[in-house]
């Protein structure tokens, strides 16, 4: 039987990713969550910005949050020179 047809293809290559929470985490988190940079938003927010190897890794980090009881609001694949402030 072959396989359903899909469009999507399944991303692999490293990228940028910029991960938006509810709540605030200071820059020590820093090396738990791979070395992403962390700052804060005026919204009470917390943005990790970095580099991620693959979709594993991406979902490691997700599940880090999760473990912190934290809400995820926003998942971004971006570029590397996008500006790190927060957006509100």
């Amino acid at each position: 039987m072959d396989e359903p047809h899909t469009d999507i293809e399944p991303v692999s290559d490293p990228g940028w990713y910029r991960i938006r929470i509810q709540g605030r985490l200071d820059q020590r988190w820093s090396t738990w969550f791979d070395g992403m940079s962390l700052s804060q938003g005026e919204d009470g927010t917390t943005v990790m910005r970095g580099r991620v190897g693959d979709q594993a890794a991406l979902h490691g980090l997700i599940e880090r949050v999760r473990d912190l009881g934290l809400t995820l609001l926003e998942v971004t694949h971006e570029a590397p020179d996008t500006p790190a402030e927060p957006r509100t």
